[in-house]
């Protein structure tokens, strides 16, 4: 079954669980770069992973993005999560930046010229891509639909509190995020904005 065959306002907990999820897990392999989208947590749980993956020696290079700032701080995510993998020990020199995007489409958009400027573009194989578990198959499409095809993903999701495979209908918070996730993702490919996937 595809996603683009999904109706958005009638999901069953079991299809949200298989959209969001699915079976997306961490391959092993090693890459060309790390890329950690931003969010108002990423510190908490997805640098954690990002720091990880490095430090195994997956990939020499971390690339975080996003342009988003939060209240309390005038710093962009993207600088917040470089400023913590430095303090961590990563060297500045293995960190790139893009501090301009505001959601998952820019992310891309914007890394893209990123990668290319130090890498650069054609020479990158394989990226490791890190964001939130509930995220992970948004960011996967996005990262599918505008990225060359000549580079592929290794997909390292990070587990949050609220919103993971095993508890997102447990509290309303956690079934709010995903329902308007699982609805985001069926409406982009709709809109044609994101290619379509089975399910």
């Amino acid at each position: 079954m595809k996603i683009s065959e999904l109706n958005p306002n009638i999901l069953s907990d079991e299809q949200i669980t298989k959209l969001l999820f699915g079976e997306f897990q961490d391959d092993q392999q090693s890459g060309d770069c790390i890329v950690v989208l931003g969010s108002s947590k990423a510190i908490q749980y997805r640098l954690p992973v990002a720091l990880q993956l490095y430090k195994s020696g997956r990939a020499d290079k971390i690339l975080f993005s996003g342009g988003v700032t939060w209240p309390g701080n005038n710093l962009t995510e993207a600088a917040l999560l470089k400023n913590k993998a430095i303090a961590a020990g990563i060297p500045e020199d293995k960190i790139l930046v893009e501090d301009v995007s505001k959601n998952t489409k820019e992310n891309v958009l914007a890394s893209l010229l990123v990668l290319d400027r130090s890498c650069p573009l054609h020479k990158i194989r394989r990226l490791l891509i890190v964001t939130s578990s509930y995220h992970i198959r948004r960011t996967y499409l996005t990262f599918k639909t505008y990225m060359p095809e000549w580079i592929e993903f290794t997909l390292c999701p990070a587990d949050d509190q609220t919103t993971c495979k095993d508890n997102w209908f447990l509290s309303p918070y956690g079934r709010e995020r995903a329902v308007t996730e699982a609805k985001k993702i069926i409406e982009y490919i709709s809109w044609g904005a994101l290619l379509d996937d089975e399910l």
